[in-house]
């Protein structure tokens, strides 16, 4: 029985394969219903508390005499803590593991997400939005580096996928969520619809970071619903990956690596549209002549359900035929599409709305396959530290896409010459991925 708990091979290899075939699908389905809800779950929670701040945009900058400019500093400044602090977190988390890591990031940044209620200036604003980039740095390579221990290779597109559903589902559930808030909570208790709108999203997240402590296992030998063989046979499909010579497994092989610094150029380039759509729907919405947060939140989540069901999809084709580079491309293609015609389309609601939404497939299909091509190359403290700076530098995208937006917005008047820009940036990760990304399975 220990030689089976251990993973070794032998006791694999004496399994008839059709059983040996079984026992690791039904582990992997346990894993997947186990971790990914509840993981999901988690990063709702995340983006929900990241960019409800678009939501609260709709109010705040009237009550707070905010300019567009301020209001783009304010969100985007959010990705600069959280590209100071993102690959020390994600270091931590390989050295002290992922309850005790993800504990700490979500009950933080709940917290500071709720503090957003006492903001009466633009330096209380921007000071705010830096911690909660810091307290939820780490959170998402975090997550991408904790299924590299549950997951090989060949399962992770598709893993991916349904995790990063969480974009998507916030969008679709934050807001309606946000727009109902605001809709009913203005003025109860003395308090705007915005600040209950921080508060009333803060308090999951920090219950959920309790809630981590108390459900998420380490690692497949921690995880007492697995069989011990099965424990055994996803280590060792684990293990066997991590062993390949083929790939980094040191810190200075991933800084080293130039196709690190390739794949962080690129998911730059794609998160400018994700921040794009997360931080400035409900503003373009607003613009196309739709009134009342409740009815903005309605329609906002349209385009997130498209993306959705493109980032599933896009991420089972993927592993299916095992091919990552075109997946990818296409999707920012697409993106770029979009987005521009958004910016061309905005005198009108419903082919503005009709872009946004392929804008927002081509976005949200991108990321599920994009992480597919770094751990094909990086395992251990590489895979740490090179997902996390990949993570960290694509997220300064989140600083620059909505500033530059709203710096445009503030001068021309107009969100036109903004998501032109993001557009371009989109054709641009295209363009890399086809160049720079070998095309293998």
């Amino acid at each position: 029985m220990s030689s089976v708990m251990t993973g070794a091979p032998g006791a694999l290899d004496s399994l008839p394969p059709a059983e040996l075939a079984q026992q690791r699908s039904e582990a992997y389905r346990k894993i997947t219903v186990r971790l990914i809800p509840f993981l999901v779950f988690l990063f709702i929670l995340a983006w929900i508390d990241r960019v409800n701040v678009g939501f609260a945009k709709l109010q705040m900058l009237q009550d707070l005499q905010f300019s567009e400019a301020v209001y783009g500093l304010g969100a985007g400044i959010f990705f600069i803590g959280y590209f100071l602090f993102e690959v020390p977190s994600n270091l931590l988390l390989e050295k002290i593991g992922a309850r005790k890591t993800l504990a700490r990031i979500t009950i933080l940044w709940g917290l500071a997400s709720m503090a957003m209620i006492f903001v009466k200036t633009p330096m209380q604003f921007y000071t705010l939005r830096f911690m909660l980039g810091i307290f939820e740095a780490g959170f998402f390579p975090g997550v991408v580096l904790y299924l590299t221990y549950w997951f090989p290779a060949a399962r992770r597109a598709r893993i991916n996928g349904l995790f990063m559903t969480s974009f998507a589902i916030a969008g679709v559930v934050g807001g309606p969520l946000a727009g109902f808030i605001m809709s009913v909570m203005d003025g109860v208790d003395g308090l705007a619809n915005w600040q209950w709108l921080f508060v009333i999203e803060g308090i999951p997240s920090v219950l959920a970071g309790f809630a981590v402590l108390a459900f998420l296992p380490e690692k497949p030998v921690n995880a007492k619903w697995l069989s011990a063989r099965e424990q055994a046979i996803v280590t060792s499909d684990v293990d066997a990956e991590a062993r390949d010579p083929s790939k980094h497994a040191h810190l200075k092989d991933a800084f080293a690596n130039s196709r690190v610094w390739i794949c962080a150029a690129i998911y730059f380039c794609v998160v400018s549209g994700n921040a794009t759509i997360a931080f400035w729907s409900p503003s373009i919405i607003k613009e196309l002549g739709v009134h009342g947060n409740l009815q903005i939140g309605l329609i906002s989540a349209i385009p997130f359900v498209a993306g959705t069901i493109a980032m599933v999809l896009n991420g089972i084709h993927s592993d299916r035929t095992g091919e990552r580079r075109m997946h990818c491309a296409i999707a920012t293609l697409i993106a770029a599409v979009g987005l521009t015609l958004t910016g061309f389309w905005l005198h009108s609601a419903v082919l503005a709305l009709v872009a946004l939404t392929i804008a927002s497939i081509g976005i949200l299909a991108a990321f599920p396959v994009f992480w597919s091509l770094p751990s094909a190359f990086l395992t251990g403290t590489a895979a740490a530290g090179g997902i996390a700076l990949i993570n960290s530098i694509g997220n300064l995208a989140g600083f620059v896409a909505p500033y530059t937006i709203g710096w445009f917005k503030s001068t021309t008047g107009q969100l036109s010459s903004g998501l032109y820009f993001v557009a371009a940036l989109e054709a641009c990760a295209t363009v890399l991925v086809i160049a720079f990304i070998r095309g293998r399975k």
